[in-house]
């Protein structure tokens, strides 16, 4: 058996789950959250426990398992504390504004790079080197961040670009090589 799939999600005050036809509605303080998963896939809710169990052994059953459970949980902490993701701008002169729901980008580019968040996801710029994302689906919050870091992909010779909030990016010598 799955270890992450075996194991119960608690259902935390507050937040209520609903199950209809293997469709799955998660509603909490921060927001609603629906997805539709695998009819193969057993979802039992019981008080505030949900369990998943899977019918048989084959590889898709056991892949289906893991995943389904992480996609509620993670759907249930969406709804219930939210996600989030930071970014920082590394090289000089590389900063970052907001613009009323854009997100501006001055990275090195001949002209600034324009970014709008998606409905239901939230951009801040608490400095003009950091970016945070919120968001209640985790799933769009690593996207939306995997966008933005595309814009300037941190490089290996000086680190410079847009990087994920702790990220290590190794570094190279460059032609010198002493």
């Amino acid at each position: 058996m799955s270890r992450v799939g075996k194991k119960p999600i608690e259902i935390p005050a507050g937040v209520t789950v609903t199950l209809n036809n293997h469709t799955v509605t998660v509603k909490g303080p921060k927001g609603e959250l629906t997805r539709s998963f695998s009819p193969d896939i057993a979802i039992n809710i019981e008080e505030n426990v949900i369990t998943i169990t899977r019918p048989s052994d084959m590889k898709e059953h056991r892949a289906l398992h893991g995943t389904t459970r992480a996609v509620i949980a993670n759907m249930i902490e969406g709804v219930s504390t939210g996600f989030t993701r930071g970014l920082e701008l590394i090289g000089v002169g590389y900063r970052a504004q907001k613009q009323g729901n854009k997100l501006v980008l001055n990275v090195g580019y001949s002209h600034p790079v324009e970014i709008e968040a998606e409905a239901g996801l939230e951009i801040e710029v608490p400095a003009n080197t950091k970016i945070i994302i919120k968001g209640t689906d985790k799933e769009r919050v690593g996207e939306l961040a995997a966008n933005i870091r595309g814009v300037r992909p941190p490089e290996p010779y000086k680190g410079k670009g847009i990087r994920y909030e702790g990220e290590f990016v190794r570094r190279k010598e460059g032609k010198t090589g002493k």
